[in-house]
């Protein structure tokens, strides 16, 4: 029995058609559809989620619920709304023709952090800028003048002394702590390395607002026959006399009793790091100093921290950032009274007590003027580290 055989060429006609490419069938056409509907549902759900969003933010500012449902509300709301916001975004650019999709999503993803990035960061610092050069209320400008009225206030140039001096001292006297406490706790058995770490770690828990108040209790004077401050109970008990703390006619004083307290919080977080970096020192080169003669106290000094330098400096300019930007502690403990006052702090005191938005702005852009130089020269510094790796 015989076989029908197709003519040669047959089945690629009826497949392909005359012109050789494929036809336009039912698949190709439901793989369209399926593109516009994703693409269609991605605006829809975007736009609803941006909507939903803002919305929310304005009912929340508006008509704020208790405070016990702030927090869960904020975590479900803001969480939510996020994920479903890059839900949607990756739906609608999956759904691009061709090869946009590849092209767009890196640029799509990165979008909504630089959107928040511009709306909580540029704009603020383009507007506060502006303001620096217009009057109490930000209804005219006034050119220079409120610069130079900050400059010429007697207060403020003691202000800026007492940052000055913050900047001298607290940086330094924290890294030299970090320094020894990592040195020495290095020395101890593993036990009791950690236990002691984990102490003068401790205060890094507490926040600021928290460890000075603490501090107030340190330095508080008597109230009557009330002696609720631990250093004067230490004095009485020693047979001397109360001693005003804080309240001292020198305001260096003052200053440096206020410095204590941060030097405190961060001698902690220096400490972490440059134990770490310690750590990594090659133990090679210490015995080869060893062997060469060096005592204990030039191998530190000259093997080991030449060794960690970049970490001392990264802590360095961490702790200098922070402490151009010190107010809780000097609020907390003072108010600014008594010569202790900083320019964080008059700030606050200038916009929230005053009312002079244009002296406030003018003072945050003098803030803004001195921490650039060290930010610039922080991030050359990360990537001249990254580069040498």
């Amino acid at each position: 029995m015989s076989t029908l055989q197709e003519p040669a060429g047959s089945t690629a006609v009826g497949t392909r058609g005359a012109s050789g490419t494929p036809p336009s069938g039912p698949t190709h056409g439901g793989k369209e559809t399926s593109r516009r509907t994703k693409m269609l549902v991605g605006v829809i759900g975007l736009v609803v989620v941006i909507a939903a969003l803002s919305i929310g933010f304005q009912l929340m500012y508006l008509n704020p619920p208790p405070k016990l449902l702030q927090v869960p509300i904020g975590l479900i709301g803001g969480v939510g709304g996020a994920m479903l916001l890059f839900y949607f975004l990756n739906m609608l650019v999956e759904s691009l023709p061709g090869d946009w999709s590849r092209r767009i999503m890196p640029y799509a993803f990165l979008l909504p952090a630089f959107g928040l990035i511009g709306l909580l960061l540029i704009y603020p610092t383009i507007q506060t800028i502006v303001y620096s050069f217009a009057n109490s209320d930000s209804t005219a400008l006034v050119g220079l003048q409120n610069f130079r009225d900050v400059l010429s206030d007697p207060e403020m140039q003691t202000t800026l002394v007492n940052n000055l001096l913050w900047l001298a001292l607290v940086p330094a006297l924290t890294v030299l702590l970090g320094l020894a406490v990592a040195q020495l706790s290095d020395k101890l058995s593993p036990r009791w390395e950690k236990v002691s770490k984990s102490i003068i770690f401790l205060p890094m828990a507490i926040s600021f607002v928290g460890a000075a108040t603490i501090w107030r209790f340190v330095y508080a004077s008597p109230e009557g026959d009330n002696q609720i401050g631990l250093l004067n109970a230490i004095v009485t008990k020693l047979g001397f006399d109360d001693v005003a703390w804080l309240r001292f006619t020198d305001y260096n004083v003052n200053d440096m009793l206020l410095m204590v307290i941060l030097i405190w919080l961060q001698t902690g977080f220096a400490m972490v790091l440059l134990s770490a970096a310690i750590k990594s020192v090659p133990e090679e080169t210490l015995e080869a100093a060893r062997i060469d003669g060096a005592s204990e106290w030039q191998a530190f000094w000259q093997v080991v921290v030449p060794q960690i330098m970049g970490t001392v400096i990264t802590v360095f300019i961490t702790v200098l950032i922070l402490v151009l930007k010190v107010f809780d502690v000097v609020y907390v403990t003072t108010g600014g009274l008594y010569d202790t006052n900083v320019i964080g702090l008059r700030f606050f005191q200038e916009i929230f007590l005053n009312g002079e938005n244009g002296l406030a702005s003018a003072i945050v852009v003098i803030l803004m003027i001195a921490i650039l130089p060290v930010l610039v020269y922080q991030v050359r510094h990360f990537r001249a580290e990254e580069s040498g790796r």
